[in-house]
């Protein structure tokens, strides 16, 4: 089975480190495909990133769609585009923010979100509130740390990651811990180790559910709001994503 994850920023080094967190949890014989948004912002941390994001996002999935995946990942914890991402895809979407609290909830009665910047975890409250979650989810907190900065000083940022997690354990009284950021997948196992609950990293809980819905051979219904994109002309700048007219099976996409 091969599997896209998607990073929906345009920053190389992030996908890289993904990748290599990610690759070692697939079942033998499972191909991961990691690839990086052609177009878009360098890092998703307010809406407006998350809404340029969206083209280099679709982008990708109708590219990985044409080269054979089964499956897609959205790795940002915004979930960006997720609809819109089923919508075009003959296979499963998952987000990652979705797929973490979901695992959560298996895992403990009540989870806590840490996050990078303070001003995520709003979006952070929207998506728990969308997903039906809030009985769940005790509390959400921020190390008001910017995406970018989540690859420098790796034991700094460990140390600080572990207090905020202590912290907002014994504040919420919650037991798992939610990772609100992509880019702090690979200190998922170290955390857990180290606190003695569960933490989940949403890129690993996405590419399992993948898994899984590829292994029960369950796909997007297309019945109803997740059909295929209506034809219609588009204007300007993109007009090669309107949906072809005869046919659901592949949008003109430029580029």
């Amino acid at each position: 089975m091969k599997i896209q994850l998607i990073n929906p920023n345009t920053s190389v080094a992030m996908t890289a480190r993904l990748a290599e967190t990610a690759r070692p949890l697939l079942r033998p014989g499972n191909q991961l495909l990691a690839v990086t948004s052609s177009a878009g912002p360098a890092s998703i941390e307010c809406h407006y990133d998350e809404a340029l994001c969206l083209p280099g996002l679709l982008q990708a999935i109708r590219d990985g769609e044409r080269d054979g995946a089964e499956g897609h990942v959205i790795a940002c914890f915004g979930d960006p585009g997720l609809l819109a991402a089923r919508e075009i895809s003959r296979h499963p979407v998952i987000g990652i923010a979705e797929a973490a609290m979901h695992l959560a909830t298996w895992v403990a009665t009540g989870f806590s979100i840490v996050t990078t910047l303070d001003r995520t975890k709003i979006i952070a409250r929207h998506l728990v509130e969308r997903y039906g979650f809030t009985q769940y989810c005790r509390g959400i907190h921020a190390v008001d740390i910017p995406v970018l900065a989540l690859d420098g000083q790796p034991q700094g940022l460990q140390h600080l990651m572990h207090k905020a997690c202590e912290e907002a354990l014994e504040h919420d009284q919650s037991g798992a811990i939610v990772l609100g950021c992509a880019g702090m997948s690979h200190l998922a196992e170290s955390l857990s180790g180290a606190l003695g609950v569960p933490v989940i990293d949403g890129v690993g809980a996405g590419l399992k559910l993948v898994e899984l819905l590829g292994e029960l051979k369950l796909s997007t219904s297309k019945r109803g709001d997740l059909d295929y994109p209506l034809a219609k002309p588009y204007s300007g700048f993109l007009q090669g994503f309107a949906w072809p007219r005869s046919g659901p099976a592949e949008p003109r996409f430029s580029g």
